[in-house]
């Protein structure tokens, strides 16, 4: 029988999380902070980098690949930058660390530059953008992955699908935010749509010929990902791997490990970068939200085409979906619900709001 969708409270999801991270030796701390970005790109209604990523943490982190003891440690900073050495630990925990160092280090110059490292699998870059857009900073997060997706011309992979998010203050209201692969669609959304047997539009994927395919059964041993908008897509897939790689000092392109597939005992040599504006150093915050909110409201009032109530901004439909989520739980999709459900068996934890069977 497939998995049905099970709609689960925040504090639910999170605590069953926590306490499957914890079984691994992982120390409260680092569950929380981990478990808290899982569950809050849930209710983003991304579902494709929150929990459904646990299995494989898991995994990563039982095998030594991750390492539940790591501690994330700079290695070099100056008064408006840093280097931090991710010990191989979950990327959530390096992140996590990086952005705060980047947000303390803003608050005393104007602005940051920190670039992380030897890390795990950072999963939703957003999720750090929107950290510190809450906190009154713009920000700009870009990672590494092994590659997996074409350059216009190529036949197989040449870049990962590195992610690039930003992250914009809006005062009270919920700040702009973006965040994309630059390949032409993230990879877990060919596994997720090949794994619910629809088909995969000819725009997502590159053949082993060169040439666009449809059959999602072949990434990523024999497609790779197309990039997004062709050329411009490679030329921000390139800016990301030497912000998150070469700038730090990390692995690049086939030098970082796959965390899905290769042995857990192998470390991903994941790199990421995290860039932050204080936004009160360099104007009055009140003249930036006003001249933000012209821009807002001018972009709100656009003519739509029929049917369209108006424009949005980034970020607005993934909040929307987190209003819904916390009034009345996240209503996770069948394939996020056989993952867990999997992790519930493998750990003997069988909360009460995921169906045994």
């Amino acid at each position: 029988m497939p998995d049905a969708a099970v709609t689960v409270s925040i504090a639910d999801l999170r605590d069953f999380v926590m306490a499957a991270l914890r079984q691994t030796g992982l120390g409260e701390f680092d569950s929380a902070t981990t478990a808290e970005a899982l569950v809050e790109t849930d209710a983003l209604g991304v579902f494709t980098h929150g929990t459904k990523l646990l299995a494989g943490y898991l995994r990563k982190l039982r095998g030594g690949g991750y390492r539940p003891g790591a501690t994330p440690r700079i290695e070099r900073e100056g008064a408006s930058w840093a280097l931090i050495d991710g010990e191989s630990g979950l990327g959530q925990v390096g992140g996590v660390f990086a952005i705060q160092t980047a947000l303390a280090k803003a608050r005393e110059t104007g602005m940051a530059y920190v670039g992380l490292r030897n890390t795990g699998h950072i999963g939703a870059a957003g999720y750090y953008a929107a950290l510190a857009a809450r906190q009154g900073m713009i920000a700009l997060v870009t990672g590494n992955d092994i590659p997996s997706v074409a350059a216009p011309g190529s036949i197989g992979p040449v870049l990962g699908s590195n992610p690039i998010a930003y992250g914009i203050p809006r005062g009270t209201d919920d700040p702009i935010l973006l965040d994309m692969a630059t390949a032409a669609v993230a990879g877990g959304k060919v596994y997720a749509a090949h794994q619910r047997g629809e088909p995969i539009p000819p725009t997502w994927l590159i053949g082993p010929d060169g040439q666009p395919t449809t059959d999602g059964s072949l990434y990523p041993q024999q497609a790779s990902l197309a990039p997004m908008a062709g050329h411009k897509g490679y030329g921000f897939g390139l800016w990301c791997e030497i912000l998150s790689a070469v700038l730090p000092g990390g692995h690049l392109t086939w030098q970082v490990g796959s965390w899905m597939f290769d042995e857990p005992a192998r470390p991903s040599w994941h790199n990421a970068s995290f860039t932050v504006w204080n936004v009160a150093a360099m104007t009055s915050e009140e003249a930036f939200q006003n001249r933000l909110r012209h821009l807002v409201d001018e972009i709100h009032a656009a003519k739509t085409a029929e049917g369209i109530d108006r424009v949005l901004l980034p970020g607005e439909r993934e909040w929307e979906h987190r209003r819904r989520a916390m009034r009345g739980g996240i209503p996770l999709p069948p394939d996020v619900t056989a993952k867990l459900r999997s992790i519930a068996i493998e750990t003997a934890l069988h909360p009460a709001w995921l169906p045994r069977d």
